[in-house]
């Protein structure tokens, strides 16, 4: 079975952005893994606002994977890039049983809050950045139920940006 794993950054305060959606502080200077996730995974789980802040990056972020966009409004009409879907347990249940690589749940807040709750996500990799915010989108809202997780790795990098590595437990 496919696993969905939630690769994110937050702050040290928890906040995935600012109050509107700002990731202006965010580092860009170093991989920090991620081409190394990426080509472990060929599907991508997002919401609505997330998907529209990545069309302001100019070009695609996610080529060469199959990506999802979480949105209220279904009747989103699909582009090159993305398929539009209402109910992100649904889709989610769905691909794991599928084959193939990874699921990257990127977010956000409200999407991550659906599959927690559901008992969806099997990986997280929480790329913490030392900056506190004070106030933004927090990156776990409106849980239900305690999660148990089972540290997997700590990486350390010398801008002070710490990657937690954890499974799911059972």
């Amino acid at each position: 079975m496919r696993k969905v794993t939630l690769f994110i950054a937050c702050s040290v305060d928890g906040y995935i952005a600012r109050e509107k959606g700002g990731i202006d502080w965010l580092f860009t200077d170093n991989d920090y893994g991620y081409k190394k996730f990426y080509s472990s995974i060929d599907t991508i789980l997002t919401g609505r606002k997330t998907y529209e802040q990545a069309l302001g990056f100019g070009e695609w972020p996610y080529p060469g994977k199959k990506c999802y966009v979480l949105s209220r409004k279904p009747d989103n009409k699909a582009d090159k890039n993305v398929e539009f879907a209402a109910n992100a347990t649904a889709l989610a249940n769905e691909l794991k049983r599928q084959s193939g690589k990874g699921i990257w749940l990127v977010g956000g807040s409200e999407i991550i809050t659906a599959l927690l709750n559901a008992g969806l996500v099997d990986e997280f990799v929480v790329s913490i950045h030392p900056i506190i915010l004070g106030s933004g989108i927090p990156l776990f809202a409106g849980i239900k139920k305690q999660q148990r997780l089972k540290l997997k790795d700590v990486k350390t990098f010398k801008t002070g940006l710490v990657h937690l590595m954890y499974d799911a437990a059972e």
